[in-house]
């Protein structure tokens, strides 16, 4: 195995030379790129270097750059990384660069340890590099963001989903889903991944990288994810693997929401959203193999990224201690349409009985999804409220029921599109996209499967 790794190592590094993406290395830039020791706890004897320019802004964005299998730190940061470099000249945002050290010079994406939070692998030495660079500077910690190249790539997947509380976002260029690369015998090579034989649902590709991190109920960073159809080193379907698993950590479909063709050999998709931060998107690239980044693609992924300080959200603050809300006016009729779904809360034909439970499907005109929001908070349709049951706890169904003043018919519709239940603090939630998918209240995450707007 570790003579297959080796060749394919040597395969990359001559496809990344004969695609032109090595540069000559800057003098001056290279003098930049600084080593730095003892910077925490580093189970594997990782490398660490990081990139500080002359100018850093007053809360600058810091961006963990992840090399290839058989490269280093300084590879990437005068060759096919460098655009990221210069833009942080521009910028005035850190870069961290990790450098792998066993023999391979690939990073652990396969065992045990290394695809657990804390495991005691890769990503534990590289999280002590952002805690430390983070105690030294200003760090913004709404714009801590991760991309790689290959096994940087299948590492920048693997850090966003163990570490969805730290990263606001990852670019990975011909990567793989978080989890592919398993194995259980120490191998850091996954052949079944690699050559793209490796096909699982949305849902498990979900699950498996929601298990990095047992227990966390909050968002996942956005991501951005590049491929060449014609790669064989890790093959092209993974590339729709990886959509698969970010769209369903996002509780989206995987219809795009958006489609375009930058250039002539670029498809991309957007999910979730049509802007240049989308919760999730993919570009594909016709006729290119395990040669990404090519030129010019590292702008698209800062813009991305947020590093150029484009649409960035604010850093964030304190819970303000009164929940802005927006409040429909009372009579007029409305359907909760759900952002990640794209469908409407809908009383299975119509009925209205008490203990109805509702579900989403696609939206229309019809009574059975249409609400009123009254002045008591409650929210009403086909004569009943919306009822979330007695004592509710997480993943409960809502019902309808006959109206009464009780807090659990009580909802709080807030500007950030969150619809809350008095009684519990839960958030109104679907449990997948598609139509017949269940309505329910669930602890509250911000992601779009807890958006709704009133359409």
């Amino acid at each position: 195995m570790k003579h297959k790794l080796r060749a394919v190592v040597s395969g990359i590094a001559l496809s990344l030379v004969a695609a032109g993406t090595l540069l000559a290395t800057s003098p001056s830039s290279a003098a930049s790129l600084t080593r730095v020791t003892n910077f925490g706890t580093n189970p594997t004897n990782l490398n660490m270097y990081q990139y500080v320019p002359d100018t850093v802004a007053a809360r600058p964005a810091l961006l963990v750059l992840v090399h290839y299998c058989g490269g280093s730190a300084s590879a990437i940061f005068s060759g096919n990384g460098h655009d990221y470099v210069t833009a942080a000249d521009r910028y005035g945002y850190i870069i961290v660069l990790p450098e792998a050290t066993r023999s391979e010079k690939c990073f652990d994406v396969s065992t045990a340890a290394g695809l657990r939070r804390d495991g005691g692998s890769d990503t534990t030495g590289i999280m002590s590099m952002v805690a430390y660079t983070r105690q030294r500077y200003n760090v913004d910690p709404g714009r801590i963001v991760v991309s790689g190249f290959s096994s940087g790539a299948m590492m920048t997947n693997v850090l966003a989903a163990q570490y969805p509380d730290v990263f606001a976002a990852g670019s990975a260029f011909s990567g793989v889903p978080a989890g592919c690369f398993s194995t259980t015998n120490g191998s850091l090579w996954n052949s079944q991944c690699s050559g793209g034989n490796l096909t699982k649902t949305a849902q498990q590709w979900g699950d498996q990288a929601r298990a990095m991190y047992s227990g966390y109920t909050g968002g996942y960073p956005r991501m951005q994810l590049w491929h060449g159809t014609t790669d064989t080193t890790l093959a092209y379907p993974n590339f729709g693997e990886e959509i698969k698993q970010w769209t369903n950590l996002h509780g989206l479909s995987q219809t795009p929401t958006f489609t375009d063709r930058p250039q002539s050999s670029w498809t991309r998709t957007r999910y979730g959203g049509s802007g240049a931060q989308a919760p999730v998107e993919g570009i594909s690239i016709s006729g290119v193999g395990h040669s990404l980044p090519m030129s010019g693609q590292i702008a698209y992924a800062i813009s991305f990224l947020g590093l150029d300080g484009s649409s960035v959200p604010p850093s964030p603050t304190p819970t303000p201690t009164v929940t802005p809300t927006v409040t429909p006016t009372p009579s007029a009729s409305f359907r909760l349409r759900n952002e990640g779904a794209g469908r409407c809360v809908d009383s299975p034909n119509s009925a209205s009985a008490n203990g109805t439970l509702l579900q989403i499907y696609d939206c229309h005109t019809n009574p059975n999804q249409q609400f009123t929001y009254t002045t008591g908070k409650q929210l009403q349709t086909l004569g009943k409220c919306l009822d979330a049951p007695t004592n509710a706890g997480s993943g409960t169904r809502i019902q309808l029921w006959d109206c009464h003043g009780n807090t659990n018919q009580q909802w709080t519709l807030t500007s950030t599109g969150t619809v809350t239940n008095v009684a519990n603090n839960l958030c109104l939630n679907v449990t997948g996209t598609g139509n017949t998918s269940s309505v329910t209240v669930a602890t509250c995450n911000g992601q779009a499967t807890q958006r709704w707007t009133q359409a």
